[in-house]
């Protein structure tokens, strides 16, 4: 991989990781289409250090809040009904499911689960979901009415993002909808969700950055670099956006890519 590719990947990464399109989906295709070799799931999960960073310092004073109140209710039950305390409890619950499965299935997602095929049809499916989530939901609570069922079931959602193309936001707020929360408290508690899953993902997989045939480390030091400044825009943007509009338009996306994918690659063009 050389600084272009680097660079381009990194755009790529900051763009989509917050957006319910797929950020691992965008990492494989992009290098499909423009005929470079596959990054591989190592640089995938790295890079996504970027991104996480940027979600660290955007809600820095929730989660610090969160994981104080939390630590301090172990001592002083009066704080443990509060919502951080519970928040910090919720996290670590909805972590659980893909803790599990991403151990389970570790082989499986660095090799067959990076097939175009395979996403291609995660794409459209996941999308459609998507789609049948805002048309059913009722959209009337916050997360200050979260409870752990709210957040058990969303964590089983983030474990289907060990398949490439499904998407983590866009399986969590999917989940969310389903709950019935409003848009942008499935979002920020998506990527709140976020941080145990994808920090512990990214420093598993740092120790392959460097064997022959990866990425190399510089390469993946400045993807992910950029994956920080661009997610960082990226988050704000969404959460802004969600207040008054739907998901339809990345609905449209996913199912438009899918097909794309599906055809290019039942054609020969992309492999």
């Amino acid at each position: 991989m050389d600084a272009f590719q680097a660079i381009v990947l990194g755009i790529v990464q900051g763009l989509t990781e917050f957006l319910p399109i797929s950020s691992t989906a965008h990492l494989r295709i992009v290098p499909a289409f423009c005929g470079w070799e596959d990054p591989g799931s190592a640089f995938t999960a790295v890079v996504q250090l970027g991104t996480m960073a940027a979600v660290l310092i955007y809600f820095r004073e929730d989660l610090w809040r969160i994981a104080k109140t939390w630590w301090l209710s172990l001592r002083r039950p009066e704080l443990r009904s509060t919502r951080d305390a519970r928040m910090g409890w919720y996290i670590g619950l909805g972590t659980i499911p893909i803790g599990i499965f991403g151990f389970i299935f570790r082989d499986q997602i660095e090799s067959g689960g990076r097939d175009l095929y395979l996403i291609g049809c995660t794409l459209i499916v996941m999308g459609l979901v998507l789609l049948y989530a805002e048309h059913v939901a009722k959209r009337n609570r916050d997360l200050t009415r979260i409870d752990s069922r709210d957040a058990t079931v969303i964590g089983f959602a983030q474990a289907l993002a060990l398949v490439p193309g499904v998407s983590r936001s866009g399986a969590t707020i999917t989940a969310g909808l389903f709950r019935d929360f409003d848009r942008e408290s499935a979002a920020r508690y998506s990527f709140l969700l976020s941080v145990p899953a994808v920090v512990l993902s990214g420093l598993f997989e740092a120790r392959k950055i460097g064997d022959p045939g990866g990425a190399g480390f510089a390469p993946t030091l400045i993807a992910t670099v950029l994956a920080f400044i661009v997610g960082y825009a990226s988050i704000a943007w969404l959460l802004r956006w969600l207040v008054g509009h739907s998901t339809a338009v990345f609905v449209a996306y996913r199912v438009g890519l899918g097909a794309l994918v599906l055809a290019l690659t039942a054609a020969g063009a992309i492999s």
